[in-house]
């Protein structure tokens, strides 16, 4: 916790004690269905909730934002983004139910008006939405094909609409036959942590 208040010092008082309260909440869900690698749990702030905030470090999300989490499995990283970001809207899917039945139960327990949990396919997906995120699903060709058609044509932001991806490794094989503009983040330049050595944050536009 105290990693997460060095990389983002104004957290609000609620902000704070809902990621306090969010290792206990994964700990007790966790038990119950497997929603986070067991070698992932001691380092849980760093691994899950700190990642997942990388997006934030690249891209900030404006009131009435709408961002669709894509294989969000237990809810990385659209339940650290929706604390951060409480006047943005985030549906979160995944094909798993049982996993989206943490999602909602989390979000529940935190308070998080901002979330929807819904067991889909990408694809069963219906509306447009400014940004879509995910956490290394699949390669990035067919993550293309999964969220086609789902982003809207207008921006809200500087930064253009499309996907943002967090991705580790060289990813130059997977990204030649990409078409779509884009542009990698490596999360080593904002973090020091060993863990995010080759992380990167890639943005796509579609």
């Amino acid at each position: 916790m105290k990693t997460i208040l060095h990389y983002f010092p104004d957290l609000s008082p609620v902000q704070i004690k809902q990621i306090e309260v969010l290792e206990e909440l994964y700990k007790f869900w966790n038990e119950q269905i497997n929603v986070i690698s067991r070698k992932d749990t001691e380092n849980f702030y760093e691994r899950h909730v700190l990642h997942s905030l990388g997006i934030a470090k690249i891209q900030t999300f404006n009131t009435g934002t709408e961002i669709l989490d894509v294989g969000t499995g237990g809810g990385f990283p659209g339940i650290p983004l929706a604390i951060l970001f409480p006047e943005s809207n985030f549906t979160l899917v995944d094909s798993i139910g049982k996993k989206i039945k943490v999602v909602n139960e989390v979000a529940k327990a935190l308070g998080l008006k901002n979330i929807k949990g819904i067991h889909c396919r990408a694809e069963q997906v219906e509306g447009k939405f400014d940004f879509v995120v995910s956490r290394a699903v699949t390669r990035m060709p067919d993550f293309l094909n999964w969220v086609k058609g789902k982003i809207k044509s207008k921006s809200n932001h500087e930064r253009k609409n499309g996907i943002l991806y967090l991705k580790g490794g060289d990813l130059n094989a997977e990204m030649s036959t990409v078409k779509q503009k884009y542009k990698e983040f490596p999360l080593s330049e904002i973090y020091i942590e060993d863990f995010f050595e080759t992380k990167k944050v890639i943005h796509v536009v579609i």
